[in-house]
């Protein structure tokens, strides 16, 4: 079973938000990667790139496929994970350590669309 994290906030397309005041760290759930295999690339937005929720921002391509990244919250991209470049398998390896983008959130109410983590694993399930 994959691995679901108490406190963060789940989308339908296994992207995670882990919220620190007004930031959101925006990542994809263990569910994701487990099913994507071995993440070979990530591709991120550029800092001050405007993500909006719903839309897609970047993709994350393993041996198996490639998956459009869907931000589960709007704002301002503020920060990109760089250790990704040149290392995506961290993403195997721990996927809720290794978030994707930072986003300064612009409407905190869009969390409220989102699932927790018994709803995600719930979810999951299906």
């Amino acid at each position: 079973m994959a691995k679901v994290m108490e406190g963060l906030y789940y989308s339908e397309s296994h992207e995670y938000v882990r919220v620190e005041g007004e930031y959101g760290y925006v990542g994809i759930t263990d569910y994701a990667q487990h099913a994507l295999g071995n993440v070979v690339y990530v591709d991120m937005p550029e800092v001050d790139d405007e993500v909006e929720a719903g839309s897609e921002f970047g993709a994350v391509e393993s041996v198996k496929a490639a998956s459009d990244l869907i931000s589960p919250v709007s704002g301002t991209v503020v920060e990109v994970n760089e250790a990704l470049e040149d290392k995506p398998e961290l993403v195997n390896e721990d996927a809720f350590a290794n978030w994707i983008i930072k986003v300064e959130m612009s409407d905190k109410e869009e969390l409220d669309q989102l699932m927790d983590a018994a709803a995600y694993e719930e979810f999951c399930k299906e």
